[in-house]
């Protein structure tokens, strides 16, 4: 089942000779349940594909659709409840709020919609992710990796058509990146959750489903490297 199609994305900034064009015809698809990677140097483009894609940003032409929807022909405001309840993103900063535990970290998004939490799925992420035991916890009395796991609590919770992970293992150790790239991968799998994940480190896309290498605002699908 197709998740995203992308379709001809084209992002410029500036004019004349100050111009960068930092998305050149990107397309590609993604199915349900898949795990992809964007690799690619700073400055290749590939944040700018991922905000274009999490409609954070609006590309110069081109098409993005999540199951069909077109994002960018809705008004902004349809548009963030669209991403709202369809999109979870994970940070490289973690984006926690401070003053909020563990589980209302990661239930906050349900709450921003008006939305009661399921205590069953609010458990079962926790589990997932190996956090019950973190559950009243505060982000400053968590591990840096810990507080990268209820981000990715938080991308989980509202059953999103897409996760997008933006340099996801940046602040974190060899080890601690790893353990998040499993996390993700399990994500993947248990959920059936389709993720898109830039990064500039090509030893985390070993467990990916598929590459896709960004230079210069041009994709290349690089094919998959899981066996």
């Amino acid at each position: 089942m197709e998740i995203l199609k992308v379709e001809k994305l084209c992002k410029t900034y500036g004019k004349g000779e100050t111009q960068v064009n930092a998305l050149k015809d990107v397309s590609f698809t993604m199915q349900k349940g898949e795990f992809a990677a964007v690799v690619g140097e700073s400055g290749s483009g590939k944040s700018t594909l991922l905000n274009c894609v999490g409609g954070l940003d609006n590309p110069t032409s081109g098409k993005v659709y999540l199951e069909g929807k077109d994002l960018f022909s809705m008004k902004e405001q349809n548009r963030t409840v669209f991403r709202r309840r369809n999109i979870g993103f994970v940070f490289q900063s973690f984006q926690l709020i401070p003053e909020l535990t563990v589980e209302q970290n990661i239930i906050f998004p349900i709450l921003l919609d008006y939305q009661k939490p399921d205590p069953a799925l609010v458990n079962e992420v926790l589990e997932v992710l190996g956090l019950v035991d973190r559950r009243n916890h505060l982000p400053s009395q968590l591990s840096g990796g810990q507080q990268q796991r209820v981000a990715i609590g938080r991308a989980l919770i509202t059953k999103p058509m897409l996760i997008l992970a933006d340099e996801p293992t940046g602040n974190l150790d060899s080890k601690n990146s790893q353990d998040v790239m499993d996390l993700l991968v399990k994500a993947s799998r248990h959920y059936q959750q389709t993720i898109l994940m830039i990064t500039h480190n090509m030893n985390l896309t070993s467990s990916v489903d598929r590459v896709f290498r960004v230079t210069d605002g041009v994709l290349v699908d690089l094919g998959g490297i899981r066996e």
